[in-house]
């Protein structure tokens, strides 16, 4: 199924009167990068995923975008699916999206699963790297930025050994309106320090992480995951930054368990 909400562009898998799963994706992606989980876990959970404003099929507009843009546009999805209680997903930016929404209403979720993602703000280097980011896009166009960034999201193996995942993922990137990709990384850029609310955070949280991600190391995410009471940590061997196109099958067995300890 698939339909518009609030511009969006969402799609549902699965039964409807199932637990349900939202699904965020990464920057610059779309809500495909999550096929591999979502073809496994619709068996039993209704699974929505949606492109994240400004990339995929999702509307486009000035690309002015802002972080709590982005979590009010997650709350239009989960009001407009009618869902009750989801388990919110997200990976690298669906991470930060994910975290914020949870300190802005966690008695909307059920659960929380992170991956490839953490709590900080851009430091002020990483702030100069965004601001250089969409620089380059302006000047050079959006390949020159996007070929390397997805390339140093994968482990150098993945790039090597599944060259036909890699080179898809890389062509879906490069289809992207260059002003959505902008205001993806104005977005980042605009984010808040989640970090000090983690101990607030009552949601039974799955934190997973690629053993050689090279944008959030394992040791960034396991720190983090300390601070959350009710997590489980895990590093993901054969990934990196994206942990679960590179290594599906372990990355959908930790959830898939994450998910049946919550029905007790």
């Amino acid at each position: 199924m698939q339909k518009k909400i609030n511009g969006l562009y969402v799609t549902a898998k699965g039964k409807p009167e199932n637990q349900s799963i939202v699904f965020v994706h990464g920057f610059p992606y779309d809500h495909t990068m999550w096929n591999f989980q979502i073809e496994e876990l619709s068996k039993k959970y209704y699974c929505v995923s949606y492109d994240v404003r400004g990339l995929g099929k999702s509307y486009v507009g000035d690309g002015q975008y802002t972080m709590e843009a982005f979590v009010w546009d997650l709350f239009s999805v989960i009001e407009g699916m009618k869902l009750e209680k989801p388990v919110l997903c997200g990976l690298s930016m669906g991470g930060y999206i994910s975290l914020r929404a949870v300190e802005v209403d966690q008695n909307r979720f059920k659960a929380l699963i992170l991956c490839d993602t953490r709590s900080q703000a851009d430091d002020n280097e990483g702030k100069l790297k965004r601001a250089l980011a969409i620089n380059q896009i302006n000047t050079e166009g959006l390949a020159a930025f996007a070929e390397p960034f997805v390339t140093n999201c994968f482990w150098n193996q993945t790039v090597k050994k599944k060259a036909g995942l890699f080179n898809e993922v890389l062509r879906n990137s490069l289809k992207h309106n260059p002003v959505g990709v902008k205001g993806g990384l104005i977005a980042m850029l605009s984010r808040t320090d989640t970090t000090k609310a983690l101990k607030k955070f009552k949601l039974p949280t799955l934190v997973l992480v690629g053993k050689h991600d090279a944008l959030t190391p394992p040791e960034v995410m396991q720190k983090m995951a300390k601070k959350i009471k009710k997590s489980d940590f895990f590093v993901v061997p054969k990934a990196g930054h994206m942990a679960p196109l590179e290594n599906p099958d372990f990355v959908n067995t930790k959830i898939i368990k994450f998910l049946e300890k919550l029905e007790g």
